[in-house]
């Protein structure tokens, strides 16, 4: 059985799920989460301007979002054993 993801870990699956643009059920699906969840996820990050919405509906990555994925990224990875 593995680790639970923390907070952190599971925003930056679903930023990392909308860095080219996706629908919510896209995000769900690679964020392997369900979609109560993922919505709260999708709120928190829209406030903290890591996410917008686009004019078509799909939610997609902000350069501050991006740039969250890559700092969190180069802190976790050395310590990452998997």
């Amino acid at each position: 059985m593995g680790a639970r993801r923390t907070s952190v870990d599971v925003s930056v699956d679903i930023l990392e799920a909308a860095l080219n643009g996706a629908n919510k059920t896209r995000i769900v699906y690679r964020s392997n989460l369900n979609f109560a969840i993922v919505r709260s996820y999708l709120d928190n990050l829209m406030k903290t301007g890591l996410l917008i919405v686009d004019v078509d509906g799909s939610y997609r990555t902000t350069g501050k979002g991006a740039k969250f994925i890559k700092d969190y990224t180069s802190l976790i990875k050395p310590f990452n054993l998997s």
